[in-house]
């Protein structure tokens, strides 16, 4: 299968990325920064800013091109934010939306031509329990991943005539990266060594994108044994 996976350089999308190299697909990865690891590995790789809305639908078709098509798209990039509602300034809940929810939609529609003139595909937007759960202080995240799963819903209507699957994935607390942009008042009120390990997400999408045509996940809710942390 030819794969594409968004922010596949970190966390989930990196444990993703060394399953399905370790499983001989063909793999692209749309990032911001490179890695020259996969780049060794033969992966098509292109540095892109997510965020920078108005370039994701172009940057995703020529990455498309470079992998000579597309089957499977994984939306796995996004950020973390802590904040009350009430004091997170409009400039940094926009930064959230826009890469969170915009750049899923912006390059889910540069592979969309793609997958309807096969009739075939699946795109899957890795959100989080917290799109499907509210908490305190995560209030501009926590907006972006409903909507995302609201996107999910709304694209699967859509394209399902055309053969493709859109579903999503809400994982629990993931011992990633994003842990260490956030303050350190708010990490240490969480146990990471509880949480659920990347490889366990990766290898939870990589059965989504083993699924026949014939069946479908709208939403998988993936927690860790403990919980919601």
């Amino acid at each position: 299968m030819k794969i594409m996976i968004t922010g596949g350089t970190k966390g989930i999308g990196r444990a993703l990325a060394n399953q399905l190299i370790a499983t001989g697909h063909s793999l692209g990865i749309i990032s911001r920064n490179l890695d020259p690891v996969l780049l060794d590995q033969g992966v098509k790789c292109l540095s892109q800013d997510l965020s920078e809305l108005n370039q994701v639908q172009g940057a995703i078709a020529n990455l498309a091109e470079q992998l000579g098509g597309v089957d499977v798209l994984v939306n796995s990039a996004g950020i973390g934010y802590v904040g009350n509602l009430s004091e997170t300034p409009l400039a940094d809940f926009q930064q959230v939306i826009n890469l969170n929810l915009l750049s899923v939609w912006q390059a889910s529609l540069g592979v969309l031509p793609i997958m309807r003139s096969q009739r075939q595909g699946k795109i899957i937007n890795v959100a989080s329990i917290a799109g499907k759960q509210a908490f305190p202080g995560w209030g501009a995240y926590c907006a972006s991943k409903f909507a995302l799963l609201g996107l999910t819903q709304a694209l699967a209507a859509e394209e399902q005539s055309y053969g493709i699957q859109v579903m999503a994935v809400c994982p629990g607390s993931v011992d990633t990266p994003l842990w260490d942009t956030l303050p350190p008042a708010v990490t240490a009120n969480f146990n990471r060594q509880a949480m659920l390990q990347p490889e366990t997400v990766a290898e939870t999408i990589m059965a989504m994108i083993q699924l026949p045509a014939s069946a479908t996940i709208t939403e998988l809710v993936l927690l860790p044994s403990g919980g919601v942390l």
